[in-house]
């Protein structure tokens, strides 16, 4: 199968384009110098000349709550603009088979964990990222829209929960939590410091996917795509506290300074699980341990990043 994967340049288009099973496949995965996203006719015209069977949508703007803050225009535009050309061009071209990749911060920020694929638009959004969260709900509810007009079409969406692993940001603008804590233990244990500081109380729970495993569900869907939900939310079904993840971090670093809670910084939400009922059903899982996963990453941090 001819598969154009957007985004071929940052963490998930990587894994995926690395998958053992890509070889199976004829992948293109253009530049956004060679192909940029936010024009209409740009985009229009390389689906013409190239004719994929399938499109796997995983470019976008990412970054901390930070950037999401400083930047709202630009992480609601470009996101926008990005999935709405992708999603309308392949659909004015014929193409069956869409894979749209959302994010779990679609869900409304007061909503109950687990959170079910049906609770997008049930309440407000999380307001340090919503800009980006809107141009990822209007993605998801256009696949939807075009299902319904014409259900010869198969436009999908999958939602994974928080990711990390190989390819990830480490800076400290762009980085989510667990780049971030092990670029700040590494660092620790190179400058000899005796402790940490962990922000809150570290008991506030959140669950980070390997994004080997998530390559890995996408060549499984690409499989099956006929059975996948409309929207399925992929995760590991389970979550951990953020001081887990800095005690797993350390122990694999060697860092073995103690740990000081800073309680008047903020800790942002209790809890964010996404529910694994139709992942379930779908007959997946994850096959990347924390540990493991936590190594593989540190690993390639140390490789990869340091060298850089």
């Amino acid at each position: 199968m001819k598969i154009l994967v957007t985004g071929g340049n940052g963490m998930v288009g990587r894994n995926i384009l690395e998958h053992p099973k890509a070889t199976q496949h004829i992948l293109l995965s253009p530049s956004s110098a060679e192909l940029n996203l936010r024009d209409y006719n740009a985009v229009d015209a390389y689906l013409k000349k190239n004719q994929p069977d399938f499109i796997i949508h995983s470019a976008g703007l990412v970054g901390g709550i930070q950037a999401n803050m400083v930047r709202p225009v630009d992480f609601l535009v470009f996101n926008l603009d990005m999935g709405r050309n992708i999603i309308m061009a392949a659909k004015e071209n014929g193409i069956k088979g869409f894979m749209n990749m959302a994010s779990s911060c679609m869900y409304p920020r007061e909503a109950q964990n687990p959170l079910q694929e049906e609770l997008i638009l049930k309440g407000e959004l999380e307001p340090t990222n919503e800009g980006y969260a809107i141009a990822k709900v209007v993605a998801t509810r256009l696949c939807e829209y075009i299902v319904k007009e014409n259900p010869t079409l198969q436009y999908k969406t999958v939602i994974p929960c928080n990711l990390y692993g190989k390819y990830d940001k480490f800076s400290p603008e762009h980085s989510h939590m667990v780049p971030a804590v092990i670029k700040k233990i590494y660092e620790a244990k190179q400058n000899n410091a005796t402790e940490i500081d962990i922000w809150g109380d570290g008991l506030a729970r959140r669950e980070f996917m390997y994004t080997g495993d998530l390559a890995d569900f996408v060549f499984y869907a690409l499989e099956k795509f006929d059975q996948m939900p409309q929207n399925i939310n992929v995760g590991l079904g389970f979550d951990y506290t953020i001081n887990e993840y800095y005690q797993t971090i350390a122990k694999t670093i060697g860092f073995e300074g103690k740990f000081v809670h800073d309680l008047s910084k903020p800790i942002g939400m209790k809890q964010k699980l996404i529910g694994d009922t139709k992942l379930k059903q779908f007959g997946w899982q994850h096959q990347t341990s924390l540990e493991e996963g936590i190594k593989k990453t540190v690993e390639y941090f140390k490789t990869s990043v340091l060298h850089d």
